[in-house]
């Protein structure tokens, strides 16, 4: 076999011109879908961060009443389902949940003001101890809600830096007493989302989708939320899962448990808690930008199939050049065998080094549609070495005709050849 390898590599370095001639098609071919995947594996990764924010890993589950959402926002219902501590802690007991929030949530928010400044577009929640962790936020100035907060109902308050420039212009929003529900709270501290739990927002859609994030959020103990808005309320749930591939099945188990509550609470037939499933959004996404580029993977397999046709007729030139030098080796003793697989191993040498030439190509022409298109990519290392695999398959292939004829020769014909 290596004595094979190293024929192989003298055969191609006494024809130097000639064997990177043959190599042109694979090299161009292997770049190309290099190129290809690098792109595609790019913008699903993109349309991935775009939509759940890098590394947030969070799954929203809503409480549904019919095909709708359920809101507080205008009345109560005394059939919606209130959850259990016993059903919180199973939550954040189930698989692949790594933490878990519940909490009350208003978007009509024309009862919070400043003074005589309401708080228009935002949204204002009931949050539990977990809520700021689950959901990526960081303290900016002031202090977070603590657990004495919580357990002495102190009329409390948090902001982000949304909320805090619309309420408080120009203004330190630390100590200030604002109004919800005609009750005093104190804004105690402003948070904003770290920027890796925040989706990318680039088009008009996205916009409305995240405008009431946009505008704002103001915070409040949960347990104080009955003293601002007077009754109770059914809550909603935020679960962050362990990775991004296990977001769906977190989402659907901790759902799945949330649902008990309503199932024990008469007359609630129509509630339903369903999880935010984003990553099905994220496949459809990604299904649809991958069937446009399977397209393009498929007419660069072509220059592949120009470059294996290509190996066989160099291939099929080597042994004519050569009919004297196998006619000596059958002589001397060399068996079928040997000639084929020295021919096999030559042909997949050759298109080896196109395929590995092929991938550093690809590579760098990856980087330089990046850079002058602007769109992502990312290197498949699998798609690398199914390259290199498939360009010596290709050779194998593509070189076995010439090597069936060069095994075959006769010896006796083979000498007397010029």
């Amino acid at each position: 076999m290596f004595e094979n390898i190293r024929l192989a590599f003298q055969g191609i370095w006494s024809h130097k011109m000639r064997s990177f001639l043959t190599m042109l098609g694979i090299i161009i071919g292997i770049a190309s879908i290099i190129a290809i995947v690098s792109t595609i594996k790019g913008t699903s990764e993109q349309i991935k961060e775009d939509l759940i924010g890098s590394g947030n890993n969070t799954v929203t589950i809503s409480l549904y009443s019919g095909d709708d959402t359920y809101s507080a926002d205008y009345g109560s219902s005394s059939n919606a389902p209130l959850l259990s501590q016993e059903q919180k802690d199973e939550v954040l007991k189930t698989e692949h949940v790594e933490n878990a929030t519940f909490y009350y949530s208003r978007s009509y928010t024309s009862n919070v003001y400043y003074g005589n400044t309401s708080f228009q577009g935002g949204k204002i929640f009931g949050i539990d101890a977990n809520y700021l962790d689950t959901c990526g936020y960081k303290l900016r100035s002031g202090r977070g809600f603590v657990q004495k907060d919580y357990d002495d109902y102190r009329k409390v308050a948090l902001v982000d830096s949304n909320a805090a420039e619309s309420i408080f212009p120009g203004e330190d929003p630390i100590g200030k007493t604002i109004e919800i529900g005609e009750e005093p709270f104190t804004v105690v501290g402003v948070v904003s989302q770290s920027e890796d739990a925040l989706p990318n927002i680039e088009s008009i859609s996205e916009f409305y989708e995240y405008y009431q994030s946009i505008m704002g959020t103001v915070m409040i103990p949960s347990k104080c939320w009955p003293i601002a808005f007077k009754f109770d309320e059914p809550e909603n749930a935020i679960i962050k899962a362990d990775s991004t591939d296990t977001m769906s099945t977190a989402g659907n188990a901790a759902a799945k448990v949330m649902n008990k509550a309503v199932s024990n609470s008469s007359g609630s037939s129509k509630f339903e808690y369903r999880a935010d499933d984003v990553m099905e959004r994220v496949k459809s996404l990604q299904k649809l930008s991958e069937s446009t580029n399977q397209q393009l993977i498929w007419i660069a397999s072509i220059s592949l199939l120009v470059g294996g046709i290509g190996v066989m007729n160099i291939m099929l030139v080597s042994v004519t050049e050569r009919t004297r030098e196998i006619g000596l080796k059958k002589a001397i003793g060399a068996r079928k065998k040997t000639i084929l697989h020295q021919f096999l191993t030559e042909a997949a040498v050759l298109t080896s080094i196109g395929g590995i030439i092929g991938v550093v190509l690809g590579i760098g022409l990856s980087r330089v549609v990046s850079k002058v298109a602007g769109s992502p990519t990312a290197i498949s290392v699998p798609a690398i070495i199914g390259s290199v695999i498939f360009s010596m398959l290709i050779g194998i292939i593509f070189g076995l005709l010439p090597s069936v004829k060069a095994a075959n020769l006769n010896p006796i014909d083979a000498l007397r050849s010029e």
